[in-house]
């Protein structure tokens, strides 16, 4: 058993997220047999992900705030903390805070056969598409 060290808290870049938005690694694969990612992420208010998919899907956990999660087809969900929500394998989807409230949750993600294209990112989700 061993302590891990804290890595940083990071903004997450601009090309990828509206507003400001920042990361907290909590877990990464400590051997080849394992895959998770687990990380805390922050949204102040208004803020969001770029359009996106995950090769493996993601679970999100809500702790803190109201989040706003939406797909493709227009559907877009409010989600209260203590909730969970999975988006299955390649489903291009976007979450974020509420333009009035902050929120957290908790990102889980398996990794793909390559990390780097675990998740495929596009572009900014428009504002006419950020809406309840």
């Amino acid at each position: 058993m061993q302590i891990q060290p804290k890595s940083p808290t990071t903004k997450n870049p601009a090309e990828q997220f509206t507003g400001d938005v920042y990361l907290d690694i909590i877990s990464t694969p400590q051997s080849d047999q394992q895959q998770t990612v687990v990380a805390k992420v922050r949204f102040l208010p208004g803020a969001r992900t770029a359009w996106h998919s995950h090769a493996n899907g993601q679970t999100l956990h809500v702790t803190e705030g109201l989040a706003w999660m939406g797909t493709r087809d227009g559907t877009v969900i409010e989600v209260h903390p203590g909730q969970t929500v999975y988006t299955p394998a390649d489903e291009e989807h976007w979450h974020g805070a509420t333009p009035t409230d902050y929120m957290e949750h908790l990102a889980i993600v398996e990794n793909g056969d390559d990390p780097a294209a675990t998740t495929t990112w596009l572009e900014h989700v428009a504002d006419e598409d950020y809406h309840l």
